[in-house]
């Protein structure tokens, strides 16, 4: 066996942070794919991990694979006349791009122009750190961007904002020291966890069935669901009246009691007017959901000593995501939950992110409203679904250009056809990401970022809603040579829309301003830390983090504090505890309080009460991910592909009957949006009425680079999504509950 290097890292690829070993090796000579000396030999869980203790999933096996990809782009791309994509140098490529960014601004202005945020931006060391200067320096924050946000949380971030004052603190669940949880909306066997930071969430939740109960709410039977102590099926996009049941239950029995927070929150009484008019009676039809279950669980969950109730995706991507993600925080503040041991808790991140800084924001939305469709922005951002409307319109304030940031809204995006189609059409598009995908095919110039395994590795946003303070640095393994970082040319891209040439663009300099901006904004002076930390770039934002952090140093101050360096010092990190009571740090509301029931939220309230007097007619569709895959990421890795194919349309064995598709056959699946052919696959893993189709594929689009996708290319669910299903008050696509009609393929 050759001799091996053994090197600890984190995996980037999402909220469980696993700690890894890679194995190195030296590499193959003769191989020609080969770019580095030395090469993975293998992966594995690094038992000394404070955070993750040898836990790993399939995918933090793979980046080994990810970073020798053929597929991945080294070198930048540019469109050439005859549409084809074809590697420049640098310098070349920036010129490109700033005369393409010249020409759209001359003749339309610079608001022709906008960006979308992919959801790897949160994962990578630059991207995390630097989008924000980014979209400030061009001034593109200026007015509504997109991003995949307004497909998976913003919900969330709504009721964050709108009950506690600031929309990123996002309270997680106590899993480690709960003894009732209820999952709704959420597979942890598959997506580890989601706004929710902890290793190995499928194993808490079996010692949480050990000493208590856990129960799934959900209308698959996921792996899950099936190792829980009870699955309640429910029908997709009525989540929020099962939760306002439950309230009603708890007013009317008297089973509430919010302990600690009792003079924390206002308008209990509001909350409880409302529920008065959601009886279990009345929801268990349009649910799916027998009323006596419903008032069982509510007992159940006021008796438990510690209970949590964690709503994920499957809650927010739905006609009702911001009550159904306001409605899991207000019964737990009700049954004394929220803010304590066990229950829905804030975590105290060791380098807290600027998001979650007070900005000193009034609560506000739609301050704008978009051209085509009149949607009000939300956070600065429209739904994305408006994009390619934005795109294809014409008239004044059509967009014309359009940045990217690793991501692929083509895949990702409701009514994805028509934003493929109007991207094909754009004056000018400029990507930066690391794969010739879907969406990046259309792009004008395309700048490569770094492997994972390229650049450092500290999670920013994540440990924002992490079950305990812990952080782990990780140095790069493989150092590129003449390779700039992604915040080098988020920097630059950023001033080509600014109006700012090239020639004039010193990187250190505007980095150093924005380093002196961020020191500002935690209170340090900026001459200090730029002496002690004076290398441009992510690694000195992260240091001013920790060391202004609730354990820092800052920069003397704190003689015994932390800083990077101790970070550094032990690879298999640091941990300074669990989660805390926090409330009075985290309300930033002027009274300190709660709002347990926003007026902006409760708004809604008469449209759901509308919902009840609809029946449910036909099926409708959700979308559901797996253990090895992330979003669109991950398909271009064979080990992670190979195998049965998962690309599938489950449906419950009465629905197949009766619209006479069957198992491995091709069926049609239709909505007002598009249609699809796609294998059955029949499964009583599904409620009635209810089928199911994974999200990100369809890898079948002509001008890709992607191989091993290509050869399992499946089918975009997407192609069925209503860009105008959405939910109102947070302007979420409603992926989850698109009627469908299904039909064997002709």
């Amino acid at each position: 066996m050759a001799e091996r290097e053994i090197h600890i890292r984190t995996c980037h690829l999402c909220e469980a942070m696993c700690g890894l070993e890679l194995h190195l090796e030296a590499a193959d000579p003769n191989d020609d794919g080969q770019h580095d000396s030395q090469t993975v030999a293998l992966i594995r869980g690094n038992k000394d991990d404070v955070w993750s203790k040898g836990y790993l999933c399939p995918k933090g096996t793979a980046l080994g694979a990810l970073h020798f990809d053929p597929d991945r782009l080294r070198a930048p791309l540019v469109k050439n006349e005859a549409g084809e994509h074809v590697e420049v140098s640098w310098d070349e490529a920036f010129a490109r791009a700033e005369e393409l960014f010249a020409g759209v601004i001359a003749e339309h202005g610079k608001e022709s122009i906008t960006a979308y945020i992919g959801n790897p931006t949160a994962h990578n060391y630059s991207l995390g750190r630097y989008v924000g200067l980014l979209l400030g320096l061009s001034g593109l924050s200026e007015m509504p961007i997109y991003s995949a946000g307004t497909v998976d949380q913003w919900p969330k971030n709504v009721t964050c904002w709108t009950m506690y004052g600031q929309p990123w603190r996002i309270p997680a669940p106590d899993l480690p020291r709960t003894n009732f949880a209820v999952v709704q909306g959420a597979n942890p066997q598959a997506s580890q966890g989601s706004l929710l930071a902890c290793a190995d969430v499928l194993g808490h939740l079996d010692v949480i069935s050990e000493r208590g109960k856990v129960v799934v709410i959900d209308p698959r039977r996921t792996k899950t669901a099936a190792r829980a102590d009870e699955w309640v099926p429910i029908r997709p996009g009525t989540d929020a009246a099962l939760q306002l049941a439950v309230v009603h239950v708890l007013f009317a029995e008297g089973l509430t009691d919010l302990g600690h927070l009792a003079d924390k929150v206002r308008n209990l009484d509001v909350v409880e007017r409302i529920a008065a008019d959601f009886p279990p009676e009345r929801v268990a039809e349009v649910c799916g959901v027998p009323a006596d279950q419903i008032t069982t669980l509510a007992r159940e969950f006021a008796a438990a000593d510690r209970a949590v109730w964690y709503a994920r995706i499957g809650t927010c991507n739905q006609e009702f995501g911001t009550l159904a993600s306001w409605l899991p925080d207000v019964i737990c503040a009700l049954t004394g939950n929220l803010d304590a041991e066990g229950g829905l808790m804030w975590a105290t991140p060791i380098a807290p992110s600027i998001s979650l800084m007070d900005r000193g924001k009034p609560i506000e939305f739609g301050t704008t409203k978009s051209r085509v469709r009149g949607a009000p922005e939300v956070m600065r951002q429209y739904p994305v679904s408006c994009l390619a409307e934005e795109i294809d319109t014409p008239g004044e304030g059509q967009l014309h250009g359009l940045i990217t940031v690793a991501g692929n809204p083509v895949i990702s995006a409701p009514e994805s056809a028509r934003l493929d189609a109007a991207l094909a059409d754009i004056d000018v598009m400029v990507s930066i990401d690391n794969a010739l995908n879907e969406t990046t095919r259309h792009a004008d110039v395309i700048f490569p970022g770094l492997s994972p395994l390229e650049q450092p590795h500290y999670d920013e946003l994540l440990w924002s809603w992490a079950v305990r303070s812990a952080g782990k640095w990780s140095p790069p393994l493989f150092p590129p040579e003449d390779r700039p970082g992604e915040w080098e040319v988020l920097i630059r891209v950023g001033a080509m829309v600014a109006g700012i040439p090239q020639a004039d663009v010193d990187i250190e300099a505007f980095d150093t301003g924005f380093f002196s901006a961020m020191c500002e904004m935690h209170g340090v002076d900026s001459a200090v830390a730029l002496a002690e930390s004076p290398e441009p770039g992510p690694v000195r934002l992260n240091d001013l983090a920790v060391r202004c952090g609730p354990f820092g140093d800052r920069y003397g101050e704190n003689p015994d504090g932390l800083t990077l360096q101790h970070f550094m010092d032990e690879p298999n990190g640091i941990d300074m505890g669990p989660m805390v009571p926090r409330i009075d740090e985290i309300v930033l509301h002027a009274d300190g309080k709660v709002d347990l029931a926003p007026e902006y939220v409760v708004a809604d309230v008469p449209r759901l009460a509308e919902r009840l007097e609809r029946p449910n007619d036909g099926l409708v569709l959700t979308s559901r991910r797996h253990l090895r895959s992330n979003n669109s990421w991950m398909h271009n890795v064979r080990t992670l592909v190979k195998g049965k194919d998962r690309c599938t349309l489950l449906i419950h064995p009465d629905d197949a009957e009766r619209t006479g598709v069957a198992d491995g056959a091709l069926a049609q699946v239709s909505s007002e949006a598009g249609s699809i052919e796609v294998p059955v696959e029949v499964s009583d893993e599904m409620m009635p009425g209810v089928v199911s189709l994974p999200h990100g594929w369809g890898h079948d689009k002509p001008g890709t680079r992607q191989s091993v996708a290509r050869e399992h290319a499946g089918v975009n669910n997407n192609l069925l999504a209503p860009g105008h299903f959405v939910d109102v008050p947070s302007g979420n696509a409603a992926v989850n509950g698109i009627p469908v009609e299904v039909a064997p393929a002709s």
